[in-house]
Protein backbone atom coordinates (compact mmCIF):
# COMPACT_ATOMS: atom_id res chain seq x y z
CA UNK A 1 0.00 0.00 0.00
CA UNK A 2 2.37 2.49 -0.85
CA UNK A 3 -0.50 4.78 -2.08
CA UNK A 4 -2.85 5.16 0.94
CA UNK A 5 -5.00 7.74 -0.80
CA UNK A 6 -8.84 6.92 -0.56
CA UNK A 7 -7.74 3.18 0.86
CA UNK A 8 -10.50 2.83 4.05
CA UNK A 9 -9.67 1.54 7.51
CA UNK A 10 -11.54 0.49 10.34
CA UNK A 11 -10.31 1.24 13.95
CA UNK A 12 -12.20 -0.29 16.89
CA UNK A 13 -11.68 1.56 20.00
CA UNK A 14 -10.97 5.01 17.84
CA UNK A 15 -12.77 7.54 19.85
CA UNK A 16 -9.91 8.77 21.95
CA UNK A 17 -6.49 7.23 22.93
CA UNK A 18 -4.76 5.13 20.76
CA UNK A 19 -7.49 4.30 18.19
CA UNK A 20 -8.12 8.66 17.95
CA UNK A 21 -4.11 9.10 17.09
CA UNK A 22 -3.98 6.28 14.59
CA UNK A 23 -7.54 7.93 13.00
CA UNK A 24 -5.48 11.28 13.08
CA UNK A 25 -2.47 9.69 11.09
CA UNK A 26 -4.15 7.75 8.44
CA UNK A 27 -6.46 10.65 7.38
CA UNK A 28 -3.34 13.02 6.49
CA UNK A 29 -2.37 10.33 4.55
CA UNK A 30 -5.05 10.15 2.53
CA UNK A 31 -7.20 7.59 3.93
CA UNK A 32 -10.79 7.23 4.78
CA UNK A 33 -11.25 6.02 8.24
CA UNK A 34 -14.28 4.62 10.06
CA UNK A 35 -14.22 4.74 13.70
CA UNK A 36 -16.65 2.66 16.28
CA UNK A 37 -16.86 2.51 20.00
CA UNK A 38 -20.07 1.13 22.56
CA UNK A 39 -21.46 5.24 22.77
CA UNK A 40 -22.45 6.43 19.63
CA UNK A 41 -22.36 9.91 20.81
CA UNK A 42 -19.18 9.90 21.80
CA UNK A 43 -17.89 8.60 18.23
CA UNK A 44 -19.38 10.98 16.87
CA UNK A 45 -18.11 14.08 18.71
CA UNK A 46 -14.54 12.31 18.02
CA UNK A 47 -15.08 11.63 14.32
CA UNK A 48 -16.42 15.48 14.26
CA UNK A 49 -13.13 16.45 16.12
CA UNK A 50 -11.66 14.44 12.64
CA UNK A 51 -12.86 16.55 10.43
CA UNK A 52 -14.24 16.16 6.62
CA UNK A 53 -17.02 13.91 7.32
CA UNK A 54 -16.68 12.44 4.12
CA UNK A 55 -13.73 10.72 4.92
CA UNK A 56 -15.31 9.77 8.14
CA UNK A 57 -17.43 7.54 9.57
CA UNK A 58 -18.76 6.96 13.18
CA UNK A 59 -20.15 4.01 14.26
CA UNK A 60 -21.39 2.30 17.00
CA UNK A 61 -20.27 -0.87 17.93
CA UNK A 62 -19.45 -3.28 21.25
CA UNK A 63 -16.88 -5.58 19.95
CA UNK A 64 -17.83 -8.42 22.64
CA UNK A 65 -20.76 -8.79 19.97
CA UNK A 66 -20.02 -10.52 16.85
CA UNK A 67 -23.18 -8.89 15.13
CA UNK A 68 -22.32 -5.83 16.09
CA UNK A 69 -18.93 -6.01 14.28
CA UNK A 70 -20.81 -7.74 11.44
CA UNK A 71 -22.64 -4.62 11.01
CA UNK A 72 -20.30 -2.52 11.45
CA UNK A 73 -18.71 -3.90 8.35
CA UNK A 74 -21.83 -3.89 6.46
CA UNK A 75 -21.94 0.53 7.03
CA UNK A 76 -18.42 0.34 5.82
CA UNK A 77 -19.03 -0.99 2.97
CA UNK A 78 -22.07 0.54 2.04
CA UNK A 79 -20.57 4.02 2.18
CA UNK A 80 -17.29 3.21 0.93
CA UNK A 81 -17.52 0.00 -0.72
CA UNK A 82 -14.17 -1.48 0.30
CA UNK A 83 -11.92 -2.09 3.53
CA UNK A 84 -8.18 -2.25 3.09
CA UNK A 85 -7.02 -2.25 6.58
CA UNK A 86 -8.50 -2.97 10.24
CA UNK A 87 -6.88 -2.02 13.14
CA UNK A 88 -8.52 -4.08 16.59
CA UNK A 89 -7.88 -1.75 19.28
CA UNK A 90 -10.84 -1.85 21.84
CA UNK A 91 -9.80 -2.98 25.02
CA UNK A 92 -10.28 -2.41 28.86
CA UNK A 93 -7.73 -3.17 31.90
CA UNK A 94 -9.06 -4.20 35.48
CA UNK A 95 -6.29 -4.45 37.78
CA UNK A 96 -6.11 -6.56 40.72
CA UNK A 97 -4.68 -9.61 42.65
CA UNK A 98 -6.60 -12.62 40.97
CA UNK A 99 -7.95 -13.30 44.67
CA UNK A 100 -9.75 -10.51 44.62
CA UNK A 101 -10.80 -10.15 40.80
CA UNK A 102 -14.43 -10.58 40.25
CA UNK A 103 -15.57 -12.58 37.80
CA UNK A 104 -17.36 -10.00 36.18
CA UNK A 105 -14.19 -8.33 35.88
CA UNK A 106 -12.44 -11.23 34.29
CA UNK A 107 -14.69 -11.93 31.79
CA UNK A 108 -15.07 -8.20 30.57
CA UNK A 109 -11.20 -8.32 29.72
CA UNK A 110 -11.54 -11.61 28.02
CA UNK A 111 -14.90 -10.31 26.10
CA UNK A 112 -13.38 -7.36 24.85
CA UNK A 113 -9.72 -7.95 24.54
CA UNK A 114 -9.59 -11.54 23.55
CA UNK A 115 -13.11 -11.85 22.06
CA UNK A 116 -13.31 -8.83 20.51
CA UNK A 117 -10.39 -8.99 18.56
CA UNK A 118 -11.52 -12.09 16.71
CA UNK A 119 -15.16 -10.68 16.30
CA UNK A 120 -13.81 -7.63 14.42
CA UNK A 121 -11.32 -10.62 11.76
CA UNK A 122 -14.20 -12.46 11.91
CA UNK A 123 -16.54 -9.72 10.47
CA UNK A 124 -13.60 -8.16 8.17
CA UNK A 125 -12.17 -11.09 6.71
CA UNK A 126 -14.12 -11.41 3.88
CA UNK A 127 -13.59 -7.55 2.63
CA UNK A 128 -9.70 -7.97 3.34
CA UNK A 129 -9.77 -10.99 1.20
CA UNK A 130 -10.97 -8.77 -1.91
CA UNK A 131 -8.41 -6.22 -0.89
CA UNK A 132 -5.44 -8.06 -0.32
CA UNK A 133 -5.59 -5.93 3.10
CA UNK A 134 -3.65 -5.66 6.28
CA UNK A 135 -5.32 -6.59 9.62
CA UNK A 136 -3.50 -5.49 12.89
CA UNK A 137 -4.09 -5.78 16.50
CA UNK A 138 -3.13 -3.61 19.51
CA UNK A 139 -1.73 -5.64 22.04
CA UNK A 140 0.43 -4.63 24.84
CA UNK A 141 4.08 -5.13 26.32
CA UNK A 142 1.67 -7.07 28.75
CA UNK A 143 1.61 -9.45 25.93
CA UNK A 144 5.21 -10.72 26.94
CA UNK A 145 6.10 -9.49 30.44
CA UNK A 146 3.44 -10.63 33.33
CA UNK A 147 3.01 -8.57 36.71
CA UNK A 148 1.00 -8.64 40.05
CA UNK A 149 -2.19 -7.54 39.62
CA UNK A 150 -2.63 -8.30 36.18
CA UNK A 151 -3.71 -11.53 35.68
CA UNK A 152 -6.89 -11.22 33.47
CA UNK A 153 -4.75 -8.39 31.73
CA UNK A 154 -1.93 -10.37 31.06
CA UNK A 155 -4.27 -13.36 30.05
CA UNK A 156 -6.41 -11.45 27.37
CA UNK A 157 -2.89 -9.89 25.72
CA UNK A 158 -1.19 -12.46 25.71
CA UNK A 159 -3.99 -14.44 23.85
CA UNK A 160 -4.01 -11.01 21.29
CA UNK A 161 -0.40 -12.10 20.74
CA UNK A 162 -1.05 -15.81 20.01
CA UNK A 163 -4.12 -15.12 18.16
CA UNK A 164 -2.67 -12.45 16.03
CA UNK A 165 0.70 -14.88 15.14
CA UNK A 166 -1.41 -17.61 14.31
CA UNK A 167 -3.95 -15.32 12.39
CA UNK A 168 -0.99 -14.50 10.09
CA UNK A 169 -0.47 -17.51 9.20
CA UNK A 170 -3.71 -18.41 8.58
CA UNK A 171 -4.42 -15.14 6.37
CA UNK A 172 -1.12 -14.67 4.27
CA UNK A 173 -2.23 -17.40 1.89
CA UNK A 174 -4.88 -14.77 0.61
CA UNK A 175 -1.94 -11.75 0.31
CA UNK A 176 -3.69 -10.32 3.76
CA UNK A 177 -1.12 -9.01 6.04
CA UNK A 178 -1.27 -9.25 9.73
CA UNK A 179 1.00 -7.16 12.39
CA UNK A 180 0.44 -7.12 16.51
CA UNK A 181 1.40 -3.77 18.03
CA UNK A 182 2.81 -4.38 21.46
CA UNK A 183 3.48 -0.55 23.36
CA UNK A 184 4.49 -0.39 26.56
CA UNK A 185 3.58 3.28 28.44
CA UNK A 186 1.36 5.57 25.82
CA UNK A 187 -0.07 8.41 27.06
CA UNK A 188 -3.85 7.78 27.00
CA UNK A 189 -6.97 7.40 29.17
CA UNK A 190 -6.75 4.23 29.75
CA UNK A 191 -7.21 2.72 33.25
CA UNK A 192 -8.40 6.51 34.11
CA UNK A 193 -5.51 8.59 34.15
CA UNK A 194 -6.32 12.23 32.32
CA UNK A 195 -3.05 12.31 29.75
CA UNK A 196 -0.90 15.83 30.72
CA UNK A 197 2.30 16.72 30.80
CA UNK A 198 3.58 14.23 33.55
CA UNK A 199 2.71 11.76 30.74
CA UNK A 200 5.47 13.56 28.31
CA UNK A 201 7.75 10.38 28.21
CA UNK A 202 5.37 8.66 26.96
CA UNK A 203 4.45 6.90 23.71
CA UNK A 204 1.96 9.44 22.35
CA UNK A 205 -0.91 7.97 20.62
CA UNK A 206 0.20 10.22 17.20
CA UNK A 207 3.68 8.18 17.63
CA UNK A 208 1.64 4.71 17.17
CA UNK A 209 -0.39 6.47 14.20
CA UNK A 210 2.39 7.00 12.30
CA UNK A 211 3.85 3.35 13.07
CA UNK A 212 0.74 2.24 11.48
CA UNK A 213 1.03 4.39 8.49
CA UNK A 214 5.00 3.55 8.15
CA UNK A 215 3.69 -0.28 8.62
CA UNK A 216 1.31 -0.04 5.54
CA UNK A 217 3.89 1.23 3.03
CA UNK A 218 6.64 -1.06 3.85
CA UNK A 219 7.14 -3.22 0.66
CA UNK A 220 4.66 -6.19 0.57
CA UNK A 221 7.49 -8.83 0.87
CA UNK A 222 8.17 -7.69 3.84
CA UNK A 223 6.11 -8.44 6.85
CA UNK A 224 6.70 -6.97 10.95
CA UNK A 225 4.89 -9.26 12.29
CA UNK A 226 5.28 -8.42 16.03
CA UNK A 227 6.08 -5.26 17.10
CA UNK A 228 7.40 -4.20 20.65
CA UNK A 229 7.58 -0.16 20.94
CA UNK A 230 8.82 1.22 24.11
CA UNK A 231 9.08 4.80 25.39
CA UNK A 232 12.65 5.51 24.49
CA UNK A 233 13.71 7.17 27.88
CA UNK A 234 11.10 5.82 30.72
CA UNK A 235 10.32 8.33 33.64
CA UNK A 236 12.67 8.73 36.46
CA UNK A 237 11.01 7.86 39.77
Amino acid sequence: MENLKDKVAYITGGSKGIGFGVAQKLLEAGMKVAISGRTLQTVQKAAAQLGDDSRVLAISSDVSKLRDEEDAVKKIIAKWGQIDVVLANAGVGNFASVDEMTETEWHQMINTNLNGVFHTLKASVEALKKSKGYYMTLASLAGTNFFANGAGYNATKFGVVGFTQAAMLDLRKFDIKVTTIMPGSVATHFAGNQPDDKDAWKIQPEDIGQMVVDLLKIHPRTLPSKVEVRPSRPDKK
